[in-house]
């Protein structure tokens, strides 16, 4: 009977949301339902915000059940924005038709600002100061994020250059507020020993995408904690381990029962779980991003150290870290407290060889040089996150395929949170900004950045005069060039000089000598390269020289590439190239090829027609001879 009435009622409320004048005959059907049917029905998911609205105003028994905190705004606003509820506590007082409200008028500021990148910043990277409008804008920066989510995660292959903003916007918001997150977890005091809490901030910084969280991270570790517990509980069932509860920073005394606790650690970790050193890919920023540590169940000494610091000190066994030269160790003391120690009152822990216990002198042997005491000493969490940040920055300087150097970048950025006043750091990331060409259409912030980095290097070190000098010299020759920019170069396929141009923006192609597929996104009638560039690619002894057309192509391996035409064949089977720039210059693939977004067919205005025909004739003639 119940059913019957929500059915009969889930008629009415449509009509009711759609008349300005409802008959009293069926508004009384309605209202005289119980409270819980009406909510059940008004909650049922089938009426949108606006009918919500509509129904609200037609008597005051709806309007009450309709109240801005009670529970159908509360369902419109999770229904339409599920991620945001695990931001609100269930017993706080919430007004949802104004949070609804806010969060809607957020997601359109947060699209309209996307929409305009493409044609800010088409021709540059996005400059220092192309994120103002976000930082300006009023309201909560989850609900922008939020939206920008949203964005990306809109289904098919369409929009990609609103996803490619997007994601930048989402990158740098992020970004900037783990740095911020970061500089105070610094200041705190030296005695504060929250290793995991600084290894957790680089790991989102350089993962500023992923959803990674301290919470995540320590519950994972707590798991393993308690299957170090079960094994323990087998060896000695009154450990007081067992006892500790969560968060507790009780510490064991006796080394016998530090012990036990670290042979059942060994076990666990290294035996029942798997966990190992990365020897087969040693030089993989992953092994140094904690929550890939635990997903793959490897890393490099430093990373593995930390976890195994972390799950002892939760066990109560009082590990240290010591910067080893080039093998991050934990000590383990094994003297009598208070008693005057040296190195040789330790064992030393090597996480990455599965907890292997060691003396100095096999230390040594693990290295293969003879060190000094002091670097037996423990270190401070600033010191393990600076060993980590500068395996992630030698990482950056081997960078080859990324061509955005991202992990230099982000790494750079972290080194110099720490260490503002690093010299050759700094002059390394004013060359990376030169070198990127990073600069703003229509301002020079950017460049004045760069000249702030140089004048601060001269400050710290004169020394420095040459490469500094250097460095402004290039920086305002840069900028005379900026001045000297003519508007956006159109290119007719029309036009007498383009006649040898075979192909077009957004055909998927291939290398006839390397194999790689890619896609091309401009070209110019004959190679525009320099002088040096010709002559190291070995130009000239292709068959045509410099003298034909050459292709810009984002390469399906992340590189982007001016390959000759003579080189370039269409791929007969097309296929999506996943390099980060595509959305820059398209914004739909369509499965047989790219479409250039607004901005790029300025450029090249009559390519698109020609695209259309080429893939007709030459993937409708290779479905016709399959059809036979």
């Amino acid at each position: 009977m119940a059913a019957a009435a929500v059915d009969s009622a889930m008629e009415v409320v449509p009509a009711l949301a759609e008349e300005a004048a409802p008959e009293a005959g069926a508004l009384g059907c309605l209202v005289n339902l119980p409270g819980e049917v009406l909510e059940y029905i008004l909650c049922c998911g089938s009426l949108a915000a606006v009918d919500i609205g509509r129904v609200s105003s037609t008597c005051r028994r709806l309007r009450e059940l309709c109240q801005s905190s009670g529970k159908v705004w509360k369902e419109q606003f999770r229904v339409r924005w599920p991620s945001l509820m695990k931001h609100y506590s269930p017993t706080d007082y919430v007004n949802w038709l104004e949070e609804y409200k806010v969060r809607q008028k957020a997601g359109l500021e947060a699209r309209k600002i996307v929409a305009s990148f493409s044609k800010r910043f088409f021709s540059e990277h996005v400059p220092c100061n192309g994120f103002s409008d976000i930082e300006n804008l009023e309201g909560p920066e989850i609900f922008f994020e939020d939206e920008l989510v949203c964005i990306l995660n809109m289904e098919g292959r369409k929009a990609l250059t609103w996803k490619y903003y997007a994601k930048k916007i989402l990158y740098y918001l992020r970004q900037q507020k783990i740095l911020n997150n970061l500089k105070a977890f610094l200041q705190q005091p030296d005695d504060y020993e929250s290793y995991l809490e600084g290894a957790v901030y680089i790991d989102q910084y350089c993962n500023p995408l992923s959803d990674i969280s301290l919470k995540d991270i320590q519950a994972q570790i707590d798991s393993i904690v308690e299957l170090v517990c079960k094994t323990l509980r087998g060896v000695n069932s009154r450990h007081p381990s067992l006892a500790f509860k969560a968060g507790e920073s009780s510490m064991i005394m006796e080394i016998e029962l530090q012990s036990q606790v670290l042979d059942a650690m060994n076990y666990v970790l290294y035996d029942q779980l798997k966990f190992k050193g990365n020897r087969m890919d040693y030089y993989n920023a992953l092994n140094l991003y904690m929550h890939q540590v635990l997903i793959r169940r490897t890393g490099i000494p430093i990373s593995m150290s930390l976890l195994y610091l972390t799950i002892a000190r939760q066990l109560g066994v009082p590990l240290e870290p010591v910067n080893f030269p080039s093998h991050f160790l934990l000590r383990w003391c094994q003297g009598a407290e208070g008693a005057a120690l040296d190195i040789f009152d330790y064992i030393y822990i090597d996480a990455f060889g599965k907890g292997k216990q060691l003396t100095v002198k096999e230390c040594e042997y693990l290295i293969g040089q003879h060190v000094t005491a002091a670097l037996y000493g423990v270190v401070n969490v600033k010191k393990v996150l600076q060993r980590m940040v500068g395996n992630l920055l030698s990482l950056g300087k081997r960078e080859g395929i990324d061509q955005s150097y991202q992990l230099l970048r982000d790494s750079l950025d972290l080194y110099l949170a720490m260490y503002p006043d690093q010299v050759q750091l700094l002059l390394l990331q004013a060359r990376l900004y030169f070198h990127l060409g990073i600069w703003p259409e229509k301002s020079f912030c950017l460049v004045l950045k760069v000249l702030d980095i140089l004048q601060h290097i001269q400050t710290l070190d004169p020394g420095q005069h040459g490469a500094v000098g250097y460095l402004v010299q290039h920086t305002l020759e840069h900028i005379e060039r900026k001045k000297e920019e003519v508007g956006v170069e159109v290119k007719l396929r029309s036009d007498e000089k383009h006649r040898d141009v075979c192909y077009s923006i957004g055909l998927i192609m291939k290398h006839k000598r390397y194999g790689y597929n890619c896609v091309i996104y401009g070209w110019d009638p004959t190679c525009m390269m320099g002088h040096e560039w010709i002559r190291n690619m070995n130009v000239h002894s292709l068959p045509h020289g410099h003298h034909q057309p050459f292709y810009n192509v984002l390469v399906e391996d992340g590189s982007c590439r001016y390959a000759a035409q003579e080189n370039l064949e269409y791929n007969v089977e097309p296929q999506e190239i996943s390099h980060p720039d595509v959305g820059r210059y398209f914004s739909e693939f369509t499965g047989t090829h790219y479409i250039p977004n607004a901005e790029l067919e300025i450029r090249y205005p009559e390519d698109l027609e020609f695209v259309y025909e080429t893939v007709q004739n030459i993937y409708s003639a290779k479905k016709e001879n399959i059809d036979e």
